[in-house]
C-alpha cells in the first residue's frame, strides 16, 4: 500500500484577510484526495499564535479557545511544538502569510511549500513594487502614484492638490500591501478623497493613488515553476461599482464570465501578460493575474498578481483552472508536485557547491 503523503495546513493569520483564509482553507481540505493525502490543520491566530486543529471547519469558538504554540524561541510561556509533514501549504491570504514572511521560515526549516518563494511573495504583495518592476520592464500597468502616510500627515492640502492635478476623477485610492479589496475606495469627488486615504492607511502606511480605468475586469490563473502555463481568461462582472470585499464573500451577487468572451487573439494576449507578470516576479505554483481592458481603446492593462489567490469553491483561481480542464482536486496534485519539484531542485543545487 502507497504511503500518504502529509500535508500540512497553514491558514487564519494576522492580516485582515483571516476570514477569507480560513474559507479557502475549508475548500482546500474538502479537495484533497485522501487516498494520497493525510492532511494536517494548522490555525495561525490574529496574535501570530499556532493551534493544531483537527480541521479548517471546527467551528470558529474552537479554533479560538484552546493551547497555542510559537515557533518564535524569544517567546516564553507558550508550549513548543512538532509539525512534520512532507509538505506545507500555506493558505494565508494578505501580509504575514503571502508577503514572504511565513515563506522565509520554511525556507529556514528547509521544508516544501506550495507557493512563490520570500522574493516573489514579497513582490507580488507589494502593489507598488510591482508595478515599478513591471514598469521598468515596459509591461502596462494602471497609471499610479505611491503616497506614504508621513508624506500625508505633513501636508494633506498640498497633496490633495497634487493628487487632483495628476489624476482625473474618479480614481481609486487602495492599501499597498493588502487583498480581497480590503480598504479600497472608488473616489468620485474632491471632497471623498481625505476619507477615502485614511481608510486605506488603517490597513498600511503606503498606499496607492490610481487612475479608474473604465472598461472590463479580466482575470487569468498561472500555474508551474520554470515553464508556467496560463489558464482561460475570466470576467469578473462587478454588481456594484467594482469587485468589493462585501460582494467577493459575503453577497455573492458579482457575476463571472468563465471563460471570458474575447477574440482569440486578446485571450492569447492575456495569457502572455499573465506569464510575463508571474516571472518578473520570480513566482512559482501559482498566482492570478488580474487586469483591465479600456472600453474604449481595447488596450490592456496589468493591475495586480495575487501569490495566494482566494481558493474557495466560487473563487476565480480554481474556477479557471476547471474550465481549461483541471478539476479542483487535480489542480491540489499539481501545486503539492511543482513544491516538491522546486523543492528537490533546490537541494540538487545546493550539492554543487
Amino acid at each position: 500500500m502507497k504511503k500518504l503523503l502529509t500535508v500540512a495546513l497553514l491558514f487564519g493569520g494576522r492580516s485582515a484577510e483571516h476570514e477569507v483564509s480560513i474559507i479557502s482553507a475549508r475548500a482546500i481540505y474538502k479537495n484533497l484526495d485522501r487516498k494520497k493525502y493525510r492532511v494536517i490543520a494548522i490555525y495561525l491566530t490574529r496574535k501570530g499564535e499556532w493551534k493544531s486543529v483537527k480541521s479548517p471547519e471546527v467551528p470558529e469558538k474552537e479554533l479560538k479557545t484552546g493551547r497555542a504554540f510559537s515557533f518564535l524561541p524569544w517567546l516564553s510561556g507558550l508550549k513548543s511544538h512538532k509539525i512534520l509533514a512532507d509538505v506545507y501549504f500555506p493558505v494565508l491570504h494578505g501580509p504575514y502569510g503571502e508577503d514572504g514572511t511565513i515563506q522565509g521560515l520554511l525556507e529556514l526549516a528547509d521544508v516544501p511549500y506550495v507557493g512563490a518563494g520570500v522574493l516573489g511573495s514579497a513582490l507580488g504583495m507589494d502593489k507598488a513594487m510591482f508595478k515599478r518592476l513591471l514598469d521598468c520592464l515596459g509591461l502596462p500597468v494602471v497609471p499610479y502614484r505611491v503616497v506614504y502616510e508621513e508624506e500625508w500627515q505633513k501636508n494633506q492640502a498640498n497633496l490633495e492638490k497634487q493628487i487632483f492635478k495628476e489624476f482625473k476623477l474618479p480614481l481609486f485610492i487602495k492599501p499597498a500591501n493588502l487583498g480581497s479589496s480590503v480598504g479600497i475606495t472608488k473616489v468620485k469627488s474632491r471632497s471623498a478623497l481625505p476619507v477615502a486615504l485614511n481608510i486605506a492607511f488603517r490597513y498600511d502606511r503606503k498606499i496607492l493613488v490610481e487612475k479608474a480605468i473604465c472598461g472590463r475586469e479580466i482575470e487569468c490563473s498561472v500555474l508551474g515553476n520554470e515553464e508556467p502555463q496560463a489558464s482561460l481568461p475570466g470576467e469578473v462582472i462587478p454588481y456594484r461599482e467594482f469587485y468589493d470585499y462585501a460582494d467577493k464573500y459575503l453577497e455573492g451577487k458579482t457575476r463571472f464570465q468563465i471563460p471570458a468572451e474575447l477574440p482569440e487573439e486578446l485571450t492569447r494576449r492575456f495569457q502572455e501578460l499573465s506569464i510575463a507578470a508571474f516571472r518578473a516576479i520570480e513566482a512559482c505554483g501559482l498566482a492570478r493575474v488580474d487586469f483591465f481592458l479600456e472600453k474604449n481603446t481595447n488596450k490592456i492593462y496589468i493591475n495586480e498578481i495575487n501569490t495566494i489567490p482566494g481558493f474557495t469553491e466560487i473563487s476565480m483561481y480554481p474556477k479557471l483552472w476547471e474550465a481549461s480542464g483541471l478539476k479542483f482536486s487535480q489542480l491540489l496534485d499539481r501545486l503539492i508536485e511543482l513544491a516538491l519539484e522546486r523543492h528537490q531542485q533546490k537541494k540538487r543545487c545546493l550539492k554543487r557547491i
